[in-house]
């Protein structure tokens, strides 16, 4: 059988990597180029490519350690708090570099983050690998939604003879004989990979705040998208896995080696909604030691910012209509999304671009502008570190946005994006999904500010009016453009990184001076024309 193996290695062009990933060594992993050999090179019938390594590799989840914005939020973080070091950099590495800190914590150690950017340190690649494949492929379903699974408390499956890769597929004995020679590893069918309970092993954060002295005095929800997906509708037809993982669709093969087809295959593109860190990860990718092609990673953004256009929300006008003093909008922002809408970590926002023109193209009012450098014109925390915008009912003013955002405070009561020194959300009107109560949500869910008591803000999306007032010699036709934006990383967030010198801080600093032109993705767009009077 083995001689049998060799002979299919060498003819696939993969005799060096079958032989080199043929033992874990004292690692409960082994980096994704012992995997991606075997799972490269995929075509389904219809001649889409579903290569899964290549895929992958283009992801967040792959460049989780590679993150320069996570780089710089880590380092601010231990600069605001140098005594709980230790602690940050274990907790950041726990689902950022979960293969080298999980050998780390296992030896009885404490996760790093900054030692293993080092090239030369004994577990860079370990933990340059990011979220890789045989991290989800090892976990087991044991605590599977018990609180203690969340803040990266996913358990690996322990070692028999071997160690075991979960997958939704049953492996004969030769392909399995197969997979151990080219990665030490036995192929065992595992259907909870495809729960979203595995992704809330690391999508389930919940923060510790820490006073000047490093010691606790507060826990903020940093990050609870499996939570809100619980409270909503699509806890009964949709799982995390079926949008961020998309089935191809037909029978196709998972292995270039001895592949067979296999039904609902998953591709590997986790599709979500950062184009923008995609684009820095491209156009950096040799500072940031990225292993993706410039041309994958381009393809990779694209395809998030369509999935963001075409999957995420919808606009349209329920009204648009000529009064007295000017003209009257009732805009319906529907979400399609199975959580808040932005989810997760609190620097995104999405928010309301609208543009009225009169006859002749001009611009009579907008409100929601992007500039340049990727602040929001009229958006009081963009001006002001210490203000917030409000969540409104009706817009009546250029300098008033509707902006879906979760503002954290300090013990203070002072807006902060510091995450360690957040307590609690002061506003929190990301847009909910649909089956979402607010009335009856868990603390740790609930809807902050006053978005509670807006009647045309439900589970499903909001609605927002607009009283423009115009001038009197603006009597002619009007079209009036509607726009959700969306932003990974806030202006603010991105901002209020320069008041900290360190290397990390600098270079996310000059990253995002570099791309944030770029920084607004589209969601959703809608049109209405106003008669003359």
């Amino acid at each position: 059988m083995l001689l049998r193996i060799v002979r299919i290695c060498v003819a696939a062009s993969l005799l060096g990597s079958c032989l080199a990933g043929a033992q874990p060594g004292d690692s409960a992993f082994v980096t994704s180029s012992q995997c991606i050999a075997c799972h490269a090179q995929l075509t389904a019938p219809t001649g889409e490519d579903i290569s899964i390594g290549a895929d992958w590799r283009t992801t967040m989840m792959a460049n989780s350690a590679r993150d320069p914005y996570w780089h710089a939020a880590v380092r601010r973080e231990v600069l605001d708090h140098p005594a709980a070091q230790a602690a940050i950099e274990d907790k950041c590495s726990t689902c950022h570099m979960p293969m080298a800190r999980y050998d780390a914590a296992a030896a009885g150690g404490q996760g790093q983050v900054f030692a293993n950017l080092a090239r030369s340190a004994p577990q860079h690649d370990l933990a340059a690998d990011g979220v890789s494949c045989t991290v989800c492929h090892q976990i087991s379903a044991e605590n599977f939604g018990e609180h203690a699974s969340f803040d990266g408390g996913f358990e690996i499956e322990a070692p028999q003879e071997t160690r075991v890769a979960f997958g939704p597929h049953d492996v004969d004995a030769g392909r399995q004989a197969l997979m151990r020679s080219a990665a030490a590893f036995r192929p065992s069918v595992g259907t909870h990979i495809q729960r979203s309970e595995l992704c809330a092993t690391c999508h389930t954060l919940f923060t510790s705040a820490l006073d000047d002295a490093g010691a606790e005095i507060g826990s903020l929800p940093e990050q609870v998208p499996y939570q809100e997906w619980l409270h909503s509708e699509y806890r009964a037809s949709q799982s995390c896995q079926s949008c961020h993982m998309p089935e191809v669709g037909v029978d196709a093969p998972i292995t270039s080696v001895l592949g067979q087809p296999r039904p609902n295959v998953s591709q590997h593109t986790f599709r979500g909604a950062n184009a923008f860190m995609l684009d820095i990860l491209r156009r950096h990718r040799g500072e940031l030691g990225v292993t993706a092609l410039p041309q994958e990673l381009e393809a990779a953004a694209a395809e998030t910012r369509a999935f963001l256009g075409t999957h995420a929300a919808s606009l349209s006008f329920a009204a648009a209509q000529r009064t007295v003093t000017g003209v009257a909008l009732v805009l319906d922002v529907t979400s399609t999304t199975g959580h808040k809408l932005p989810t997760a970590y609190p620097s995104r926002r999405a928010w309301l671009h609208v543009v009225v023109r009169d006859s002749a193209g001009g611009i009579v009012f907008e409100s929601g502008a992007v500039r340049p450098d990727g602040s929001i014109a009229g958006n009081d925390n963009d001006a002001d570190a210490a203000r917030f915008e409000p969540h409104y009912e009706v817009i009546t003013a250029t300098d008033e946005v509707q902006i879906y955002e979760a503002i954290m405070v300090d013990s203070r009561d002072g807006v902060t994006t510091g995450l360690l020194r957040g307590v609690r959300f002061i506003k929190d009107n990301r847009l909910l999904p649909r089956g979402f109560d607010k009335v009856t949500a868990d603390p740790e869910i609930a809807v902050r500010g006053a978005a509670l008591a807006d009647a045309d803000f439900v589970g499903g999306g909001d609605r927002v009016r607009y009283e423009i007032a115009l001038p009197a010699e603006v009597t002619g036709p009007l079209t009036v453009e509607a726009e959700l934006s969306y932003q990974s990383i806030a202006y603010r967030w991105a901002e209020n990184l320069r008041a900290y010198e360190a290397e990390e801080t600098r270079r996310f600093g000059r990253f995002y001076t570099q791309n944030s032109s770029a920084s607004a993705s589209t969601v959703a767009t809608a049109r209405a024309v106003v008669p003359g009077r």
